[in-house]
């Protein structure tokens, strides 16, 4: 019997594909990989999948690991595609991958079946990640086989299957949208959301944050710490990586921060409407930029921001394994070992500002920077500078003066 591992979330479109390996001959191995999504019991995922027939059932749990080795490094980064969207979903797809092919190796599967579509960026993610780590793990991504569309051209038919199977899942046909969660955001999209007619922050029943409107009407503080880059506190509590996120997604989802709504570029080409949730995220991005403006070097800074677009891109793409990849993590590790500090935030109604920085590696010296008189910058010096930096332009007016 062909063995094969399913990334398994005890959905409607995952519990229908276990169901149909089963039917085509499979034996299968379901990875429910704990990202952090919220209220779900996770036993009882794992039983629905022995219920229906899967061969084993396993959670792995890579909370702190993904929030550690891969969220971190994206926000050292500054990583955001097209300037907006803070690869939540991105982020995950190649740890879930890795999850699975690690079971697989346990198991001896030769097999590694996702449930993305043929149309979106997901099947994308989790196909280079896992050949790029296993070569010769074979990927089968059933919305791309014309047989298994043909049965199950939609919702409809696959709620008839689950209903023939006896395979209990809460959907009904009709949906506004769809949505993808774990510890770092909720993702919206699909349908209402792919008329741009609709008001996306209106439609949406968003799971994390409060609207900005029904926010508190009092200021509320926090506190972020950081070591070489990386977040270690909250309001002076040291947390574990998952637990950074949880409590800022607390913080800041009663503040109504971190929702946007977008129209991205797909990397198959098309284009698509996503509606994103990201309190927590929303609160280190802004922290860590703030805390680089004192530590970082003016240079290194914008060599970091040239490069932060195709980190992005590679991140949202899906070439997380991949050589230039963790060559440009080797990089960011280096740039920010001065990356160190507290930033205090103020949060308001969806609105973030800035109360303080501070840093032992600060290179912010008020005797230079002063607009007061006296201090230790000579602006005499400056008469030199600019007229070495303006050579080129005086010799080519020169010229263009003489034509």
């Amino acid at each position: 019997m062909k063995s094969c591992v399913l990334a398994y979330s005890g959905g409607l479109d995952t519990s229908v594909l276990l169901g149909w390996l089963m039917d085509e001959g499979f034996e299968v191995h379901a990875v429910y990989v704990d990202l952090g999504q919220p209220c779900e019991d996770r036993e009882a995922i794992l039983q629905k999948a022995r219920n229906i027939g899967a061969k084993t059932a396993r959670i792995v749990d890579v909370q702190d690991e993904c929030t550690r080795d891969f969220a971190f490094p994206m926000i050292q980064w500054q990583a955001k595609y097209e300037g907006i969207y803070l690869l939540g979903t991105s982020i995950a797809r190649p740890i879930i991958a890795r999850a699975c092919l690690q079971v697989a190796k346990e198991v001896g599967a030769q097999y590694f079946v996702h449930g993305a579509t043929g149309k979106g960026n997901d099947q994308c993610r989790f196909q280079l990640a896992a050949e790029a780590l296993d070569p010769d793990i074979v990927v089968i991504a059933p919305w791309r086989m014309e047989s298994f569309r043909s049965k199950f051209p939609g919702r409809s038919e696959m709620i008839a299957y689950c209903a023939e199977k006896n395979i209990p899942v809460k959907a009904s046909v009709s949906k506004p949208y769809s949505s993808d969660e774990n510890c770092f955001h909720i993702s919206y999209e699909a349908g209402q959301l792919e008329s741009l007619d609709v008001n996306g922050v209106k439609l949406v029943d968003f799971g994390m944050t409060v609207s900005p409107k029904d926010a508190p009407d009092a200021e509320e503080e926090v506190t972020i710490g950081f070591e070489a880059g990386v977040p270690i506190s909250v309001n002076g509590e040291a947390l574990s990586p998952a637990g950074i996120i949880r409590k800022l997604n607390d913080i800041g989802g009663r503040n109504g921060v971190g929702r946007i709504d977008m129209v991205e570029n797909r990397f198959v080409g098309m284009k698509s409407r996503g509606v994103y949730e990201s309190p927590g995220m929303t609160i280190l991005y802004t922290a860590h930029r703030q805390l680089e403006s004192l530590c970082l070097d003016r240079d290194l800074t914008h060599l970091r921001d040239r490069l932060a677009p195709e980190v992005a891109e590679m991140i949202y793409y899906g070439f997380w394994y991949h050589a230039k990849m963790e060559a440009l993590l080797a990089f960011i590790r280096e740039a920010q070992k001065v990356v160190t500090g507290e930033v205090r935030l103020v949060l308001y109604k969806g609105n973030i500002d800035v109360a303080s920085r501070k840093s032992p590696n600060s290179l912010y010296d008020e005797g230079i920077a002063t607009m007061e008189g006296g201090g230790s910058y000579n602006q005499t010096d400056a008469e030199g500078f600019l007229r070495i930096m303006s050579l080129p332009g005086r010799v080519q007016a020169r010229r263009r003066k003489e034509k």
